[in-house]
């Protein structure tokens, strides 16, 4: 089974923004991004953490994309 990718919050922003989604706002340190089929999912964005295997794919399936769509590779 591949690794999943390591990477920080806000790089994710910017992928999830390359295929679509927009920033509709932030609380503290968290993005919530909607597509506008409707889609949504939300993004913790602090400095210097890097997301967890298990919260990258629940940001992912909540947003009903893969890493391969988002090459994240």
């Amino acid at each position: 089974m591949p690794r999943s990718p390591r990477l920080p919050g806000k790089e994710l922003v910017r992928a999830l923004n390359r295929v679509g989604f927009a920033v509709i706002r932030t609380k503290g340190s968290h993005y919530f991004l909607r597509h506008p089929d409707g889609r949504s999912t939300v993004v913790p964005v602090h400095a210097g953490e890097i997301l967890g295997p298990g919260l990258l794919g629940k940001i992912l399936k909540d947003a009903a994309v893969t890493a391969e769509e988002l090459r994240l590779e």
